[in-house]
């Protein structure tokens, strides 16, 4: 009679091993090729700032010397050299001497939506005219390198294949360390030698496990990027507190949006009294009336300066502000973990650790693909379906599990519908090998 109890349970204590191996499975072959794209993508993005700075070496540098116009004569020279009435919106001064001054304007007909007027401070002469795009303030070639690895170049629609990729890239990292913990003899030296398969198996283990927190924190700042799970995220964020910090710019019955340009200067010398020392800053104007003019630090390396301002026109006082120092530590660690994503945290060492994820993660992905393509089924033959093994679990970890993946399906939903296509694909396999 004991026997008969433990072959009984033989196939519930195997049916949560079969459904994470077959799940695994889906996710490599299915997701597989987003997640490859995504990480060769991110990985040229991340090679490419000395690229960059070469290329447009002639606008962002200048040889000349001598003291630094003011600000209202540098946006008086970009606004000169434009073809068309644009918005200003922004002015980051020259940050070193050597440097040139971004003068931005909105422009619709740019991929970005902005564009920059690169002004030599000391001689006003133009030295370049382009898109810029973000914080980081990246040009023509890093953003298309940019574009490519957020949505392949296909607008709204394509960001749903990133989405993808950081949606499951953490489940398939959780899925391989159990895998790799219920592998047993199959994991020792002498055991994995035996088959190429058994060596591709050992070497795509052994990388997982070096790579394993870089890809679950890889997923999850690439979420907060995302279009559907990231909407979800921050509402987490603001329902639980995590938000960054930002000054208040409302102020009372002051039109603070007209004469901008002959105000920039006062606000950067009141900004810098207050305490905004990093050297590379933006100076944004109200575009609204009853708005405070924004000042901010924007150098994002370590140690991270992105202290803020919000100052009245009318007085030139600081209203509000927010210091990096007094910041939540979630908010802390949000902005770090997003800096370091970018590759802008420590430099090229930053740079360094990045490619090595992305090209550890690459040919994992490829090991996968030649581990099915050695265990690929005969022509005919059918492997264990996935819903199959969740029908094998225990009563308990049945609810476990599905309640899991609602709970994801609905926060995350790329991952939600990807989820039921796999359920699909199963059911309709298993209704073949039914028949």
């Amino acid at each position: 009679m004991s026997t008969d109890k433990t072959l009984n349970k033989a196939p519930h204590s195997n049916a949560l091993l079969m459904l994470i191996t077959r799940l695994h499975f889906y996710i490599g072959l299915f997701i597989g090729p987003f997640i490859l794209v995504a990480a060769l993508t991110g990985t040229l993005y991340i090679l490419t700032p000395q690229i960059e700075h070469a290329l447009y070496k002639d606008a962002l540098t200048t040889d000349s010397t001598g003291p630094s116009r003011p600000l209202s004569s540098q946006i008086a020279a970009a606004k000169e050299s434009l073809h068309k009435d644009l918005t200003l919106f922004a002015v980051r001064p020259a940050p070193e001497q050597g440097d040139t001054t971004r003068v931005m304007f909105l422009d619709a007909t740019t991929a970005s939506g902005a564009r920059a007027v690169f002004i030599d401070p000391a001689t006003l002469a133009v030295k370049g005219d382009m898109a810029v795009y973000g914080t980081s303030g990246i040009l023509p070639f890093r953003m298309t390198l940019d574009f490519l690895h957020r949505q392949l170049l296909l607008g709204e629609f394509g960001r749903n294949y990133s989405e993808l990729a950081a949606s499951w890239l953490w489940i398939v990292a959780f899925g391989g360390l159990f895998l790799w913990y219920k592998g047993g003899k199959k994991n020792q030296p002498d055991v994995a030698s035996r088959t190429p398969y058994l060596t591709i198996r050992k070497n795509h283990s052994q990388l997982g496990l070096i790579l394993f927190i870089g890809l679950f924190f890889f997923s999850a700042t690439g979420l907060t990027w995302s279009k559907w799970a990231g909407g979800n995220i921050s509402t987490v964020r603001q329902s639980l507190g995590w938000y960054t910090p930002s000054p208040n710019t409302n102020l009372v019955n002051i039109d603070a949006s007209k004469n901008t340009d002959t105000l920039f200067d006062q606000v950067l010398a009141t900004a810098r009294a207050a305490g905004i020392d990093a050297n590379k800053i933006e100076i944004k104007p109200p575009r609204k009336a009853n708005k405070a003019w924004f000042v901010r630090e924007i150098d994002r390396s370590w140690p991270t300066q992105v202290d803020s301002v919000a100052i009245d026109p009318s007085d030139m006082k600081v209203v509000s502000r927010a210091d990096f120092a007094t910041f939540p530590i979630v908010a802390k660690l949000i902005r770090w973990g997003v800096d370091f994503h970018m590759g802008i945290l420590f430099g090229v060492v930053n740079q360094i650790l990045l490619v090595f994820f992305g090209l550890g993660l690459c040919t994992m992905v490829v090991w996968g693909y030649l581990m099915w393509w050695r265990r690929r089924p005969a022509p005919g033959a059918t492997s264990k379906p996935l819903l199959e093994a969740w029908q094998k679990l225990s009563i308990t970890t049945k609810s476990v599990t599905l309640a899991i993946a609602i709970v994801l399906g609905v926060s995350l939903p790329a991952m939600g519908v990807s989820l039921l296509c796999f359920l699909v694909i199963d059911c309709i396999r298993w209704k073949k090998a039914v028949h």
